[in-house]
């Protein structure tokens, strides 16, 4: 089958197209997808600069965390997809393919109006966002939520959901376009990332503060979200594009009676993969039908043209989803 692959660690050059990539073979539980878009995110561009780690080892070292596509063959033991159906879903890695394989029970089932396209842009921003709000965080009507780097599409999905749940929405980029377009998606209150950010949003809040923080930056952040944190907020920590070590000051923390959660969807037991997938099916797919969700996605590549891909990610100019046209 057609691939793409990581031959190495570095820059794009070590992505190569491979047409002589072994066909994946699927066990009892399993299911044989035909992708057809998958969604290109933060953890690829890390994973093949080396700065997150691979699930996959030997020769073929294959990106690609979600995927739509086509049901073309199960296992003996499938019940709940058939071929032909139309499905989207995560996976470890492997989906910048033309065929992927993941257990059958993993995967989420398309509603009529819902696109192959838009539903490559779905899950992994969605889920994420879902996940980070109302599962770690426990937000609540009426709760005020500050999402960080407010343009990505994890970013935008949280905001979307927030509003929906009856909160309150303040979001932060260093793009002052980016923040006016999220208004779109439902943000309240845009604050430009630079000195002057945690004035801004504490001016937004009355003082009081936000009662969920959101933030894919990292260490630079953290001192400030506990600063302007509301008293028993929380902050969810999804991603660390800006580093890793960082230090706070413990005191404030505990006066707040706040929490700190992290979290990370890739290295889930499957179990708990396989019932995110069953909600994010029965809960948030049928708003996407009815037009009452959206996937925001910025620009479609095709796989022959995933350097480039890659290269517009990294320049950080996107706003919303890049999706990869594999075979769609």
């Amino acid at each position: 089958m057609r691939a793409a692959t990581y031959d190495g660690k570095g820059g794009v050059e070590v992505i190569a197209l491979r047409d002589d990539v072994p066909d994946p073979e699927i066990g009892s539980d399993d299911a044989l997808i035909e992708v057809a878009f998958a969604g290109l995110n933060r953890a690829d561009v890390l994973e093949r600069q080396g700065n997150y780690p691979s699930p996959r080892s030997g020769r073929f070292v294959i990106p690609g965390m979600e995927f739509s596509g086509v049901v073309r063959a199960t296992g003996s033991r499938v019940t709940n997809v058939f071929e032909g159906d139309r499905v989207c879903g995560l996976v470890a890695a492997g989906a910048h393919a033309q065929l992927v394989a993941t257990n059958a029970l993993a995967v989420s089932k398309l509603p009529d109006g819902v696109s192959l396209r838009d539903a490559a842009a779905i899950p992994e921003a969605f889920i994420t966002a879902h996940d980070a709000l109302f599962t770690r965080a426990g937000f609540a009507l009426g709760e005020t939520v500050l999402v960080h780097a407010v343009g990505s599409s994890v970013g935008l999905a949280a905001v979307a959901l927030a509003k929906r749940a009856g909160g309150v929405t303040i979001g932060t980029s260093r793009t002052a376009e980016k923040l006016e377009r999220a208004k779109e998606s439902g943000l309240d209150v845009g604050v430009l990332l630079d000195d002057g950010w945690r004035g801004r949003v504490q001016a937004a809040t009355n003082a009081r503060g936000p009662d969920v923080i959101l933030d894919f930056v990292g260490a630079p952040m953290l001192d400030g979200n506990i600063a302007v944190l509301a008293p028993g907020g929380r902050i969810v920590q999804i991603g660390t594009m800006g580093g890793t070590n960082a230090s706070f000051h413990l005191g404030i923390l505990l006066m707040k009676r706040a929490a700190l959660h992290g979290t990370v969807l890739r290295s889930r037991p499957i179990e708990e993969k396989i019932a995110i997938a069953k909600h994010f099916e029965r809960a948030l797919l049928p708003l996407f039908a009815r037009g009452e969700l959206r996937a925001e996605i910025d620009r479609v590549f095709p796989l022959d043209d995933l350097r480039a891909a890659h290269e517009y990610m990294e320049s950080n100019a996107n706003f919303g989803k890049i999706v990869i046209a594999v075979g769609g």
